[in-house]
């Protein structure tokens, strides 16, 4: 037992999936379309030219799923709910039948035992929503309230712990600059606004959670640890440049309720008109967390580049006069990341210091990696890979903790093999293994090792270590 990272008594172990990625169930029970239903199908939007219109099919199978939980050990389980199951159009009254299989979640969920942490808005916006503007939008942030008010009328009362939102970056560049991600646009402007409502739509819900008598809520964002590539001041600069628009533009507002400094060099003529921005904006944006959720994968090495694109009017908000480099000399995962785990440890320590009594308790929401999976002819998945990147983060997660950052929770990514957005079913990233054609579930080594590492800690708590 002493082989595994030693955490303090109290600290959570979880697994993490969202809707989207694995439900499938897409057009059951009055679900509404997302805008990841429309953008999987356009061609060669996704790599392998899957979607998630069936997935894990865990809307028919989730009691499956439940069990594989309770049997890991896991203290939480983190969740989405599905926008457009919950309100077809967005707006509106409640689907009872999206809703009521929410709460057959959440009650099977206690009845094992775990803790149901669920994430209300996970990627897959209504498509009417982004009909009439999507996240460039203010209307948006104000449905995603309204949505969020309905939610937690029905399952505040047994949900103990609430995320706002996951990873607004990914939404805000992913989806509405570079076009990576749905719903697939390339803007500049229009880009920074689906940024800024994105954070009123997280004021506005946790408006929405507080009315409904939640206690625990805060927000899930995807932080980067940024160094510069060289000592040279230039790359120094765009270092500041890539951790404004990673990191800075999202926890300023959220934690300091300023903007931050770098946007006008960040973002240069796209950030000068800033109609979308209302006074008021900022005290609702920062209105007290009760946890800040930090998802990490992989650190990021930048260098100065010149604007790719020099006319502003044709410029994306992702075009910020900064390139990344290879981090050589250490392994890398399916995705292409370095495996970095010792900048886990340098972020949440970053942050302690630079938030100090404004940085609320800290819970890894997400960290974990996508290996080159395949059965053995035992049936079992050997990713060894996948154990040494666990216990390597875990490690540094630890490390954070013996520094005094108050860092209360880790979750894993993911339980199962999912629907990797862009990448389709191309990317593994799944503690269990899933036969896509089948839905089989079989657990791999890495769930084996986690379970091991739970149980361990479990046991050093009960002696009183």
């Amino acid at each position: 037992m002493s082989d595994f990272p030693v955490f303090p008594p109290g600290f959570e172990f979880g697994a993490a999936t969202s809707a989207y990625q694995i439900e499938g169930g897409t057009r059951d029970d009055g679900r509404g379309p997302s805008i990841w239903d429309t953008f999987s199908r356009r061609a060669g939007a996704v790599s392998d030219g899957t979607s998630g219109e069936t997935a894990c099919d865990h809307y028919h199978r989730h009691r499956e799923d439940v069990a594989l939980l309770a049997d890991l050990g896991v203290s939480v389980y983190r969740f989405s709910v599905a926008w457009p199951r919950v309100q077809p159009s967005g707006s509106g009254p409640v689907n009872a039948r999206g809703l009521d299989f929410y709460a057959r979640l959440v009650d099977d969920l206690l009845e094992a035992g775990i803790k149901p942490v669920a994430t209300l808005y996970h990627w897959d916006l209504p498509q009417p929503l982004e009909d009439r503007g999507g996240w460039r939008s203010r209307g948006t942030a104000e449905r995603f309230a309204e949505y969020t008010a309905l939610v937690a009328e029905r399952l505040g009362d047994r949900v103990a712990r609430w995320i706002t939102l996951n990873e607004p970056w990914c939404s805000a560049f992913l989806g509405y600059a570079n076009g990576e991600h749905a719903p697939g646009a390339r803007e500049g402007t229009p880009a920074l606004a689906a940024a800024h409502h994105l954070l009123v739509g997280h004021g506005l819900a946790m408006g929405a959670l507080r009315a409904a008598g939640v206690r625990e809520a805060g927000i899930s964002l995807n932080l980067d640890r940024v160094r510069p590539a060289t000592p040279d001041p230039a790359d120094a600069e765009a270092a500041l440049r890539a951790e404004t628009q990673r990191n800075l533009m999202w926890t300023d507002p959220l934690l300091t309720g300023r903007y931050a400094p770098g946007e006008p060099d960040t973002f240069g003529e796209l950030i000068e008109r800033q109609d979308f921005r209302r006074e008021g904006d900022l005290a609702l944006v920062s209105a007290p967390m009760d946890f800040l959720g930090l998802n990490y994968y992989t650190p990021s090495t930048v260098r100065a580049a010149p604007w790719r694109e020099p006319d502003p009017a044709r410029r994306t908000a992702m075009d910020n006069r900064f390139e990344g480099v290879d981090h050589p000399g250490v392994r890398h995962t399916a995705m292409g990341w370095a495996v970095v785990p010792d900048a886990l440890r340098d972020l949440l320590v970053s942050l302690r210091d630079r938030y100090g009594a404004l940085l609320p308790p800290i819970h890894i929401t997400e960290n974990g990696s996508a290996e080159h999976d395949v059965p053995a002819a035992d049936g079992i998945v050997h990713d060894a890979d996948r154990i040494a990147y666990l216990e390597s983060h875990l490690r540094a997660a630890a490390a954070a903790i013996a520094d005094g950052v108050d860092l209360r929770g880790y979750t894993a990514w993911s339980l199962l093999d999912n629907f990797e957005w862009a990448f389709g079913h191309s990317r593994r990233f799944g503690l269990v293994h899933v036969d896509f054609p089948t839905g089989t579930r079989t657990p791999k080594a890495s769930y084996h090792w986690y379970k091991a590492a739970i149980a361990a800690s479990a046991a050093r708590e009960h002696r009183g270590e």
